[in-house]
């Protein structure tokens, strides 16, 4: 009986060094091009061919396509017949999804989370929101703004003690990630929310339950305005549009 050449030598038949190698190659591959399209250094709705994205990430022509399969699989991207891959385009739809649950879910978790938080914790990652990047590229900024508002909210998230809640939360912060780099990222402006995370601090240490709740309902209301704003500007500065439909609605 012949065996493949590719076939592994060890007793438990699985893959060869070779495809272990090629296969953690792609994922990186996959990390990177991810990491690029949440900042928006590829722009929502281009479209880009293997060859391109082989050339700029110095890649080969199998990590690329294990990269491409997980973009496509987490709806990142879609194959465009004879074309290349689109990259997911966001639309108001998704806009207003994302901030419509979000105004939903944080009010209840800070509710929840009244007795239940260290505001002193709270109160440093606000203060890490801006007090050591004033001085630093814009691009820098936004990236430190990200990591900092994102545990802000997901500190408050996690003590509510509604791991689902959390998990929920945790989710749509990811989803704001492209939001907030093609509006701010793109137009070089830096979101200015510290004074309303002041608040909501100042109502969780009062063990102000109704009070941090409305607060946080009015906080994500306000940066939907500041975020629709800036998404505009950004897509009419590329001479894009915004179009209403969500991604899965413009893949039917």
């Amino acid at each position: 009986m012949k065996f493949s050449s590719n076939a592994s030598p060890d007793a438990g038949g699985g893959p060869a060094p070779a495809d272990v190698a090629a296969i953690a190659r792609g994922e990186e591959a996959y990390e990177r091009i991810r990491r690029d399209v949440l900042a928006c250094a590829i722009m929502p709705g281009t479209i880009i061919s293997e060859a391109e994205l082989m050339r700029r990430y110095e890649i080969g022509r199998a990590s690329c396509r294990v990269a491409l399969v997980r973009l496509v699989h987490e709806g990142f991207a879609r194959a465009i017949p004879r074309q290349g891959y689109r990259i997911a385009p966001i639309t108001l739809a998704d806009v207003e999804e994302i901030f419509n649950l979000r105004a939903q879910l944080e009010p209840m978790a800070a509710r929840l989370a009244c007795g239940n938080i260290d505001t002193d914790l709270l109160q440093r990652l606000n203060d890490a929101c801006e007090a050591p990047n004033a001085h630093k590229p814009i691009g820098h900024q936004i990236d430190w703004f990200l990591h900092t508002n994102r545990k802000f909210h997901l500190t408050i998230a996690a003590a509510s003690g509604n791991a689902r809640l959390y998990r929920t939360l945790a989710g749509l912060m990811d989803d704001m990630e492209r939001l907030v780099s093609l509006g701010f990222g793109v137009q070089g402006i830096r979101p200015r929310i510290e004074s309303d995370h002041e608040s909501i601090i100042s109502a969780l240490a009062a063990s102000n339950p109704s009070r941090a709740e409305a607060l946080a309902r009015r906080h994500i209301e306000t940066f939907l305005a500041q975020t629709k704003e800036q998404v505009f500007a950004s897509l009419s500065t590329a001479g894009a549009w915004l179009p209403y439909f969500s991604i899965a609605e413009l893949r039917k």
